[in-house]
């Protein structure tokens, strides 16, 4: 569904946000973006949604090769990849339902059909009682929940997250993961960037390091996914095969 070959990403300053980076994602994955702050993780998704376009190598979503895509077709991109951006970016004077209602502006549906849409995500996410209310009259995860179905009332192919659990206690913070789980479950393929390593390690999704602008690991579970360019070694796939042969070796010692 998305894969990246050998991007680089320079900016005017002559600083590389990105250094020729490879990597694909299937359709329906999970997966996790992490890596300190100036990694990489956001120069990522302004690039999925063509916000910004790299320097040198391919990025492919589906069909389309983003590198080629003309603007006219922008928008179509941006009704299949839904953003839950770091800062939200849900507008202070309308309400929750007016938010959500926005994407719906532009794709033609008539009133009755775009309402029962927005009702439909907003009960999805668990806000639906707060429709009325302002952004402002909202905790943190009702609003975590409220960019989450913003970003969702498309019904896009792929959900990119960035930081959404960021500002959030640690209950909240499982609340808005486990939406996200669920929401994964359904079809819908989750980039999500993240510093929580508790999160991390509990989900147990593919995880992809990023360090400079370049990826350092790339695991899913529990083995690494290789690299050729970074060429990491498969040493804990032979240690595997060679502890099943010592215990076939074990088991005819015991039949003897």
């Amino acid at each position: 569904m998305i894969s990246l070959s050998k991007v680089s990403k320079k900016f005017g300053t002559g600083v590389y946000g990105l250094s020729d980076i490879s990597f694909e994602v299937a359709g329906g994955e999970f997966v996790f973006l992490v890596g300190p702050t100036g990694a990489g993780k956001t120069t990522i998704f302004k690039l999925l949604i063509k916000e910004s376009d790299p320097s040198d190598g391919q990025i492919i979503f589906g069909e389309w090769d983003l590198t080629k895509l003309p603007k006219s077709k922008v928008p179509e991109l941006r009704k299949k990849i839904g953003v839950v951006f770091q800062d939200l970016k849900l507008l202070l004077d309308r309400t929750i339902f007016e938010n959500t209602m926005l994407p719906l502006d532009v794709v033609g549906l008539t009133e009755s059909e775009a309402k029962k849409k927005v009702e439909d995500i907003l009960t999805q996410v668990g806000i639906i009682e707060h429709r009325d209310k302002f952004p402002v009259q909202l905790s943190g995860g009702e609003l975590q929940r409220a960019a989450i179905a913003r970003a969702l009332v498309l019904e896009p192919e792929v959900l990119l997250a960035d930081e959404p659990t960021g500002n959030l206690d640690a209950a909240t913070s499982w609340e808005i993961v486990k939406l996200l789980s669920d929401i994964n479950e359904k079809g819908t393929t989750i980039i999500m960037a993240t510093h929580n390593n508790d999160i991390i390690k509990s989900l147990k999704k593919r995880v992809i390091k990023l360090e400079k602008g370049m990826i350092l690991t790339d695991e899913k579970g529990e083995k690494p996914v290789k690299h050729e360019k970074e060429g990491h070694d498969e040493k804990p796939e032979i240690e595997e095969e060679e502890k099943e042969k010592d215990d076939d070796k074990d088991k005819e010692k015991t039949k003897e």
